[in-house]
């Protein structure tokens, strides 16, 4: 049936949880009892990637872009633009600049800079039609690799895209393929690693939720280059909408006769099963995740031999993760050229970012590798939330250094973020403005790091701990500058003797920070002080008597029972005591401030 109109839906968890089904199901409502039901398709899509301004709702062919929608709106959009032919103007994206109203995706400043490769269909398709991603060249890579090329061929089109594994290590995706097509064995496997598990990372879910073929084509490919049979996704089981789209797309690739026996009458097998995972970060490790997938408790294992040579049940064996894998239909379908022309020397194509933390336009950003980080977030983001100054930036999630106003013109890539103390990692992205406190995220990373480590080798399982306790005791008031040597000293440690890169990156935020603010060490344990006020053990809540009102608020709030009115005597000109503040019984809650109408409560 043809439409006059296609309206899409975000249908990504972010706007699933703000009501994004609601307004799906108000769309379909309205439009059935406006009559116009004939007249428009309404399609629930993957992320937009604007998360910032979700739920999202585009309109065709007018390219309208309706942000921050809510379901009370599905009936005038039906109204005005399906059968008037109007423009909800009041629901259309204004500029940040001249804050005009802006029709077109390519006149939002979120987008201007961006490049979609992976996420070419992410708002695009419905990811549960495989139609939808056949019609836009979705397997036809995968028709050239099983009736045109060999899989030597297949590999040096890969080599020749300088595609680098996603994940964090940037491996060449060739070399590991070629490693385990050479290793000996008629058994091999596919893992495609989509267990996300860093603090603000959402890249590879969102990619799964609004583009689960271009997953599944990957595999398929990857499987023909190293003569595998068998694939499997390892998810974590929290991303339920995840596994539930990825589950749809596979019944629906077997009933096309793309996964499973004699794959388009190829004479070529390959059937890909669903392992859930319990949430373990630590079975992002590769060696890990195999044990997971095999039954057994997610623990790394040393290295060699390497899972291409023996792997999964001690068969070759090769883990790519979901934004890798969603490259590979793009260099089969276009070849491997085309993407080599985007990014640096070294690092081809382009990178996902969860761009997330103090920055005004949060969400997915997909970039030419050579990006800088002053245009993902001061162009893409918008720059920092409420005027504050740009602190830091995370990349590479808890593995990661936190980064400083110094190098935010540096082009991003695996060796440039290396070098200034960082990594790519998976492709978080965390901004700091000045309220932030970089010993307490310090704190944080490392306490995350603590309860993720799996035990198994001492240098992790013992220094982390031993990091989180000076780190405790620096935020407490308690530290010694000597403190600051000895957490430099463990975490080198720790990242030439740990098992796994878990325990050899752990201490890269902590180390990033005291070399970028070292300064904001000495004050926590020279001068007993927290200058965002995040270290709550460091912050002091003072009342300035000569603003004091004594209405007692502050004192009625406090549930600790440590306000009170001060003693008449010492205050012989007020009509009434001020109230003041027992420090030594003050729970450092904050509420007082809250509570104070006329700015006498002070953080000191």
């Amino acid at each position: 049936m043809a439409y006059n109109h296609y309206i899409l839906t975000c249908g990504g968890t972010a706007c699933e949880s703000n009501k994004g089904d609601e307004i799906y199901r108000s769309l379909i409502g309205e439009a059935e009892k406006q009559g116009v039901k004939n007249e428009v398709q309404i399609v629930k899509t993957g992320c937009f990637g604007f998360c910032e301004r979700g739920p999202i709702v585009k309109v065709l062919p007018e390219e309208s872009f309706y942000v921050d929608v809510k379901p009370e709106d599905a009936a005038e959009i039906i109204a005005e633009q399906i059968l008037k032919g109007r423009e909800v103007k009041r629901l259309l994206y204004k500029g940040e600049v001249e804050k005009k109203a802006t029709t077109a995706v390519e006149d939002i400043e979120f987008y201007q800079k961006q490049f979609r490769v992976v996420l070419r269909n992410c708002g695009v398709i419905n990811p549960e039609n495989i139609d939808e991603y056949i019609a836009r060249e979705g397997y036809s890579g995968l028709e050239k690799v099983l009736f045109e090329w060999a899989p030597e061929q297949l590999i040096e089109e890969m080599k020749s895209s300088g595609l680098r594994g996603r994940g964090g290590a940037g491996f060449p995706t060739w070399l590991k393929w070629d490693l385990a097509r050479k290793a000996q064995g008629d058994i091999k496997y596919v893992i495609c690693n989509a267990d996300e598990g860093d603090p603000g990372a959402y890249m590879d879910r969102s990619t799964i939720e609004g583009d689960p073929h271009s997953v599944i084509e990957g595999m398929i490919t990857a499987g023909k280059a190293i003569g595998a049979h068998q694939g499997f996704v390892y998810i974590r089981a929290e991303y339920p909408l995840a596994i539930d789209r990825l589950r749809r797309a596979l019944a629906q690739a077997r009933d096309y006769g793309l996964v499973g026996k004699d794959i388009l009458g190829s004479g070529f097998d390959f059937d890909i099963e669903i392992r859930l995972g319990a949430g373990a970060f630590v079975c992002g490790e590769e060696t890990a995740l195999i044990k997971s997938v095999e039954g057994n408790r997610g623990m790394p294992v040393p290295k060699p031999p390497f899972p291409a040579n023996k792997g999964l049940w001690q068969l070759p064996t090769i883990i790519n993760n979901v934004e890798t894998l969603a490259n590979i239909p793009v260099i089969t379908a276009k070849g491997g050229a085309w993407l080599a022309k985007i990014g640096t020397e070294k690092s081809k194509g382009t990178k996902v970012f969860a761009l997330t933390g103090k920055v005004k336009n949060s969400g997915l950003v997909e970039v030419p590798m050579g990006t800088t980080l002053r245009e993902i977030i001061f162009e893409i983001g918008g720059g920092i939330k409420g005027g504050k100054k740009f602190k830091g930036v995370q990349t590479g999630g808890p593995s990661g250094g936190i980064l400083t106003e110094k190098v935010l013109d540096t082009p991003i890539d695996y060796e440039s973020l290396t070098a200034n103390g960082s990594m790519m990692g998976s492709g978080g992205m965390i901004v700091m403005d000045e309220d932030d406190c970089v010993v307490d995220v310090a704190r944080f990373y490392m306490d995350f790091c603590v309860d993720e480590s799996c035990g198994k080798c001492s240098p992790c399982r013992i220094g982390t701990t031993q990091l989180l306790n000076i780190l405790e005791k620096i935020v407490s008031g308690n530290g010694v500058e000597s403190d600051l040597d000895k957490l430099e000293t463990i975490g080198k440690a720790m990242s030439k003797a740990s098992l796994c890169a878990l325990g050899q990156t752990a201490p890269n935020p902590t180390i990033s920070t005291i070399k970028n603010f070292r300064d904001e060490y000495l004050e926590h344990i020279r001068d007993k002080k927290c200058r965002s006020g995040k270290c709550k053990r460091l912050v002091r809540y003072l009342i300035n008597t000569e603003k004091c009102k004594c209405c007692g608020a502050c004192s009625k709030k406090c549930p600790g029972n440590c306000i009170a009115q001060a003693d008449a005597a010492k205050y012989p000109d007020q009509k009434r005591p001020p109230y003041v503040i027992d420090l030594e019984k003050c729970l450092k809650c904050g509420e007082c401030l809250k509570a104070c109408k006329f700015g006498a409560v002070v953080k000191a």
